[in-house]
């Protein structure tokens, strides 16, 4: 049965769908795309059922990454139970989570960057109110951490 994660930022727009195609992606090409099934979702509902920023797709596209197809919605109570990993983009996402989820889950709970090895920061910037730099550094961060992350729950 395939492992499954969940990518939280907070309009699930931006970090967390790219996230998700990334951990797709990256998952595909090292051969484990069936030990993992991937999702992501927002703190907040702002976006729901809309598509992530056309800036995210056109990052994503330019690596090799399709997200055009992904739609935004929000953290359910019912994404602790199902999800086996649920993983936050930033340190507010990780408290949020940690406040709705319930106590028995909250060992699923985790700072996407904590599996990076590459980069210092400690959380995925947003990139919504920058230029396209910031959608860039979002997909270094992600791609890194990613890898680590996927071979690091590959060996368990």
């Amino acid at each position: 049965m395939p492992r499954r994660i969940l990518f939280v930022c907070t309009g699930n727009i931006c970090r967390s769908p790219t996230a998700e195609g990334v951990a797709r992606g990256v998952a595909e090409k090292l051969g484990l795309d069936e030990a993992f099934e991937f999702d992501s979702a927002g703190t907040h509902g702002y976006h729901v059922g809309d598509p992530p920023d056309p800036r995210t797709i056109a990052a994503a596209r330019r690596r090799g990454y399709e997200l055009a197809h992904l739609r935004a919605r929000r953290v359910t109570e019912f994404d602790f139970i199902r999800f086996d990993h649920v993983i936050a983009m930033g340190r507010d996402h990780f408290e949020w989570l940690q406040r709705a989820c319930p106590p028995l889950y909250h060992d699923k709970l985790a700072l996407l960057l904590e599996f990076s090895q590459r980069f210092e920061e400690d959380e995925v910037p947003d990139p919504y109110y920058g230029g396209m730099d910031g959608f860039e550094q979002v997909l270094d961060l992600v791609e890194d951490a990613a890898r680590e992350m996927l071979q690091k729950l590959a060996t368990k």
